[in-house]
């Protein structure tokens, strides 16, 4: 990864950490939880050897990026600014954006509040979903999973920075990164979510103890305080989203999805995001399944590298 070039970046207000590589059309690669910008080390360059201008930032609250202490600084809206700062700051009217979880999530609303930014969108493994009518978003996982969904235990300040500070970090990231669970992330009643993910004994081929430690170091620097904010501002979320209630993602979307990720087949992910309704949210959408669990730009890189190149190239090979 020597050719791949670090800066900090001033956006919205915060100092942002970015990897990045290549000239050519911008792509930027958003990284979900509990991760940063090292999760796409396998895209950033065969997306710039490709021809492409690639940035993959530490979202904010992760990596060497800010983390602002309020979980009301960790806003879709704040994400949204983040990222039109980082267009702003390398001078580009649009971009590509490719994002994975809560990168997935920051991917899909910049596309609905700004779509004169993004030139086409990709999104992994979270599809866009509807703004519920009759809840506010934390309530809707504690009806449907009870108290013991992993959103609702995150919501308190502290209670998941102390269950994780009972484990090693790296046995922290092995827990989630290596998770092979299908259902939803739901633990029993009165166990913490960390204590009911497993430890894997043997480490799949897709990634190395050596890698693992990259994601432990790197948040044994930044602690977990931040990455968790997200969840802690998602009902915020819910009220300050109450004006796009019933908007759809019109900028072109390729959309893939690991068909062992969580609750796929268990919660209906499947039915939703192959059925009318999601096209009927995203009218200009592909949908993609592939063989793979929740981190899937790791855990089959040339596959999801394939898929992003063949979309870019539907808008840059003209």
């Amino acid at each position: 990864m020597s050719e791949v070039n670090h800066q900090r970046i001033k956006t919205n207000g915060i100092w942002m950490h970015i990897a990045e590589q290549g000239t050519g059309p911008l792509v930027l690669l958003l990284h979900g939880f509990p991760e940063f910008w090292y999760s796409w080390r396998h895209q950033i360059t065969f997306l710039a050897n490709h021809g492409y201008h690639v940035v993959a930032p530490d979202l904010r609250g992760c990596g060497d990026s800010d983390s602002p202490l309020s979980p009301n600084s960790y806003t879709i809206i704040h994400l949204v600014g983040d990222l039109i700062g980082l267009l702003d700051h390398f001078g580009e009217q649009q971009a590509f954006v490719v994002g994975n979880d809560w990168g997935a999530v920051a991917g899909w609303h910049l596309s609905l509040l700004r779509p004169d930014r993004v030139k086409g969108l990709v999104t992994l493994n979270v599809p866009y979903f509807q703004r519920s009518y009759s809840y506010a978003a934390v309530e809707h996982f504690r009806q449907t999973f009870g108290e013991g969904c992993f959103i609702c235990q995150f919501q308190e300040p502290g209670r998941a920075e102390r269950a994780f500070a009972r484990y090693d970090y790296l046995i922290v990231m092995k827990k989630f990164l290596l998770s092979t669970k299908r259902d939803y992330l739901v633990a029993p009643l009165g166990m913490e979510i960390i204590d009911y993910l497993e430890t894997p004994s043997v480490l799949p081929k897709w990634i190395t103890e050596e890698q693992l430690q990259v994601y432990a170091d790197k948040f044994q620097e930044s602690g977990f305080t931040g990455a968790l904010n997200y969840y802690r501002a998602m009902d915020l979320n819910w009220e300050l989203l109450a004006p796009w209630q019933g908007s759809k993602v019109t900028v072109p979307t390729k959309f893939m999805i690991g068909d062992k990720d969580l609750g796929f087949e268990s919660i209906g992910t499947r039915q939703y995001v192959t059925g009318e309704v999601f096209k009927g949210l995203v009218p200009n959408l592909e949908v993609v399944i592939l063989d793979g669990h929740h981190f899937i730009q790791q855990e089959k890189a040339q596959e999801v590298s394939d898929e992003i190149l063949s979309f870019l190239h539907k808008f840059t090979m003209n």
